[in-house]
């Protein structure tokens, strides 16, 4: 009888192994169906090898998201406004512990944790601007970091979770979002768009990435060269990129980028995608068109191999081959009183006080207070929330801190009746239904949450009607509200029920317009587009015509506010936005003007006190006429603490330190196209805009008064040191953000007019000076020089600012740097890139091929024209030849000079990836000369080359 063998288990399991040689081991043991069913969003468990299933993604910008109740913080751009990178480290470090402790309960949790979102908040307009952090790349990557720092934690071997950046790239824009295309200039590429991903990645705290829905150069961002060119070339680690929902189908099915789906999964998987995410929990079509691909010899085993390497990788980092050796495996920190104290401190810090004439704040003692507004008795969440566990209204906040019989409130709707032609009015029934919160119970698509028909739907009634709420939140999307708070919403049924808590949803039930009709209004829902009719079973949707409404108004909005503004000393009115309103994502907003109901609002508290304070609360800047104003406050939606957080900024407790983390510009005129992503060319954000901005990116005021003294600057071993004082010279203790600014003195090319080098967030007690210190690389001097293919940093004079806000500058100093001197373009040696110009008007960049490189080609129906600055001829050039596809002309002159060549490229049956070679001669007199290069017809410009 021979003794048992002791059970020696596979490498992979073996903890003293380094993590690349484990994951050599386990992928050699996988096979190649169990391998290719890893690329879906959720991969299967295996069994046989005792490895559990897996799902990339969870939702965590702000708190952990669609899986029930969690912590809800401040949104992304409130998070950015607080400047406050050790505030948001330990905001993510909440985050990730109530995702390890969640995950305990619910293995639904993910630990990919989708976050944070990076994508530049370029345009105010963008529906997105809530997940952002700020149109700064330095600030934006400086609070990124630090939230992915706290999500990571600080085990140097396993992460508590694995944070997956948004979106990659140049994304900004919900119209048309999966077939637009972002021009995006090698200059604007490596400025300002790569650089918040880079110097986040570089960090160290990164999973991954997840590529936009949009398009880059005519390049779908789900097959971006960059990921491969760039991206991977940041960091040693592996990092894995998660597709959006539904991306990879777009390739196909949208853009038709691709013919077949196996092309376009095939070149995904190229490009340097891992994980797909499509069609929900259904992975059986993303691992057919793998294996089709396969089959078709698209991809071979070991492209398999290294997508499923890299989620291993991240997989193995989570500790999930190693559970007791796991730091986060017994993390239980839930909704703690420590979480709770952090989200009322992150509120607290996320407020700006813009304006505040004649001390009106903070609220003396003893104040007389009329809340008033849409917002007052509201606290809300948006698509990227958690369900509350707890929730603070400004009115609540602020009457447990003055006293509830110190404090009036009118909330500014217009309270109406609806009449119908046959003259009864609409009623909501009584029921006996449990109270229900959207989302509470977690789902992994909220977007597929069902609305309630468990209460019944609406009738109507000859001699009493239901009282509703109505708002109006700009250009006539309204909500109508029941007496019990339950909004008018239509389920799957088309029946129309009062019944949900909030407006919410991926297409939202709960909106509605009022469309005059004959002698009446039409009331039509705007989810389906159809009318309501009332019918047999109740309210409903019609597919035909629809119910003619008298709107029977019983109490103005405007009456009430003035009412309770007449009887206070100081009147709050509290206006903004509902974050699942009129921008949002899959909708950009259409102008910067706050709501016309809100001004009116606003108007009727003014004229009825003149002690009016304007707190926005609010998912992205407004343009608003504050000149009879005096105090004006911004917060985003602050999440569970917002109002308390806010009641203690008003009373003085807390002295306000946020800033804007973007531009809030003065009208709709001061804001480029939507879709014109060149901030250089466009002179968009803080960094170009030559206007005079509303509030200026940076600003944001105090209770206290600082000091900034004892500027010094010196260059030592490739750093610039600067260290000046900060002493506080009010009667508060307050925080107070010092920012440092640098700014070209005598550019030759575009720079900015200022741009952030550095910034702290301090604290001083009435006379307290502090120093401040900061070292600043010469690669925040650089650019990219577009002659050169690299960064440079130019020779010359730069100036050191440092203030309170990117206009409000203290103090000055000048520091002159060696640098690099430009040098003229070798135009005989290495011709010119056609998107290596440095201006260029009415011209658009385009893919050269569906793999890599760009080409230029004129607007629709307009002349395009690049220029690019000294070019070498060196003794002269006798010929020119462009390559080029498509059809169309290529003019040649030099300076202001006139046409010297035209080569046309006629019209054919080749495609727009055909290129072709077309040469002219030429007599280009020797030495140095700008170069015009223009362009009409719709040609595809992808070089120019000279000969001698």
């Amino acid at each position: 009888m021979s003794a048992r063998t002791p059970h020696t288990p596979p490498p992979f399991r073996d903890p003293q192994l380094p993590f690349a040689k484990r994951i050599d081991d386990l992928l050699s043991r996988l096979t190649l169906d169990e391998k290719t069913a890893f690329l879906h969003q959720f991969a299967p468990a295996v069994e046989r090898l005792g490895i559990a299933a897996f799902r990339t993604g969870q939702e965590a910008l702000h708190g952990v998201a669609w899986m029930g109740p969690a912590t809800v913080f401040p949104q992304a751009v409130g998070l950015g406004a607080t400047w406050n990178t050790d505030l948001v480290r330990r905001v993510g470090e909440a985050v990730s512990k109530e995702v390890r402790a969640m995950r305990a309960r619910d293995d639904r949790v993910g630990l990919n944790v989708w976050a944070p979102t990076v994508n530049l908040l370029r345009h105010p307009l963008w529906g997105r601007n809530e997940e952002g952090y700020s149109e700064d790349p330095k600030l934006t990557s400086a609070i990124a970091t630090a939230y992915t720092r706290g999500l990571r934690g600080e085990h140097p071997t396993y992460w508590r979770t694995a944070p997956v950046l948004k979106h990659w790239l140049a994304h900004n824009n919900e119209t048309g979002r999966d077939v637009t295309s972002s021009s995006v200039r090698p200059r604007v590429l490596h400025e300002y768009d790569l650089r918040a991903f880079r110097e986040t990645v570089e960090a160290g705290a990164v999973a991954g990435v997840m590529p936009a829905y949009n398009l880059v150069n005519g390049r779908p961002n789900h097959v971006s060269p960059y990921l491969r060119e760039q991206l991977r070339t940041w960091t040693d680690e592996d990092l894995l990129v998660c597709s959006d929902a539904g991306a990879p189908s777009n390739l196909v099915d949208s853009e038709h980028y691709f013919d077949t789906h196996e092309e376009a999964t095939a070149a995904s998987l190229l490009a340097g995608v891992d994980s797909f995410t499509d069609h929900g929990t259904d992975s059986s079509q993303i691992t057919a068109r793998v294996r089709g691909a396969l089959e078709q010899g698209l991809l071979t085993e070991p492209d398999i191999d290294a997508a499923v390497r890299r989620q291993l990788s991240v997989r193995f980092r989570l500790g999930e081959f190693d559970p007791e050796y796991d730091p986060y495996a017994l993390t239980t920190d839930f909704d703690t009183p420590a979480h709770q104290a952090l989200a009322q401190e992150a509120a607290e810090q996320a407020v700006v006080l813009l304006k505040n004439s004649d001390g009106l704040l903070p609220l003396a003692p003893g104040t007389r207070l009329a809340v008033v507004g849409l917002l007052a008795d509201e606290c809300k969440g948006d698509w990227y929330s958690g369900t509350f566990l707890h929730r603070s209204t400004p009115l609540a906040g602020l009457s447990e801190r003055f006293g509830a019989e110190h404090v009036q409130f009118a909330e500014g709707v217009d309270r109406i009746l609806l009449k119908t032609s046959a003259g009864t009015f609409l009623r909501v029934p009584e029921a006996d239904a449990d109270d229900e919160v959207r989302g509470a119970e977690g789902a992994l698509d909220p977007a597929l949450l069902a609305g309630r028909t468990d209460l019944p739907p609406l009738t109507t009634d000859a001699m009493t009607g239901t009282e509703f709420s109505l708002v109006d939140w700009g250009e006539g999307v309204l909500t109508l509200r029941a007496p019990d708070g339950r909004y008018l919403s239509v389920a799957g049924d088309g029946l129309v029920r009062a019944s949900a808590d909030q407006p919410g949803g991926w297409v939202v039930q709960e909106t509605f317009r009022l469309e005059p009709h004959e002698n009446g209004h039409l009331l039509r829902h705007i989810g389906t587009g159809h009318p309501l009719s009332v019918a047999a079973d109740g309210l409903e949707v019609a597919a035909g015509d629809g119910e003619i409404f008298e709107v029977v108004v019983v109490e103005s909005g405007e009456d009430a506010v003035s009412e309770a503004a007449s009887r206070a000393d100081v009147v709050l009115v509290v206006a903004g936005n509902d974050p699942h309103i009129n921008g949002r994502e899959t909708e950009d907003r259409t102008t910067l003007a706050l709501p016309a109901h809100q001004e009116r609002l606003l108007r009727a508290a003014r004229a009825a006190n003149p002690n009016t304070v304007l707190a926005l609360v609010s998912a992205y800047p407004y343009a608003v006429d504050h000149a009879e104003v005096p105090a004006l406050l911004w917060t985003a939606h602050g999440g569970q603490a917002a109002g308390s957080a806010l009641a203690r900024i008003l009373a003085g407790d807390v002295s306000p330190a946020g800033r804007l983390p973007q531009t809030w510009y003065a009208d709709d005129s001061d804001l480029p196209d939507l879709l014109d992503y060149d901030v250089i060319g466009g002179r968009q954000t803080y960094l170009y805009f030559d206007g005079t901005p509303l509030f200026p990116f940076g600003h944001g005021l105090s209770y206290a008064s600082f000091s900034y003294e004892g500027l010094t600057t010196r260059v030592e071993d490739g750093t610039l040191h600067v260290s000046f004082t900060v002493g506080n010279t009010g009667d508060v203790v307050a925080d107070e953000v010092a920012q440092l600014y640098t700014r070209t003195v005598d550019p030759s090319v575009p720079r900015p007019r200022r741009e952030l080098a550095a910034h702290r967030r301090v604290t001083l007690a009435p006379g307290e000076v502090t120093e401040i210190a900061f070292r600043v690389p010469m690669s925040a001097f650089a650019f990219w020089d577009v002659a050169q293919g690299r960064q440079r940093v130019a020779p010359g004079r730069y100036e050191i600012l440092v203030g309170a806000s990117s206009e409000d500058v203290r103090l000055a100093g000048t520091v002159d740097l060696d640098g690099e001197p430009s040098v003229p373009r070798p135009v005989m040696v290495g011709g010119l890139e056609a998107v290596d110009f440095d201006e260029q008007s009415d011209t658009e960049i385009v893919d050269r091929t569906k793999t890599s490189g760009d080409s230029v080609t004129p607007v629709p129906g307009r002349r395009g024209e690049l220029v690019f600055r000294d070019g070498d001829f060196g003794n002269g050039a006798t010929g020119i030849t462009v390559e080029a596809a498509g059809e169309g002309t290529v003019e040649l002159s030099l300076g202001d000079g006139p046409v010297l060549a035209v080569l046309t490229l006629s019209p054919g049956t080749a495609g727009p990836y055909d290129y072709t070679t077309v040469s002219a001669p030429v007599a280009v007199a020797a030495g140095v000369h700008d170069v015009r290069l223009g362009l009409r017809g719709p040609v595809r410009l992808a070089r120019v080359a000279f000969s001698h």
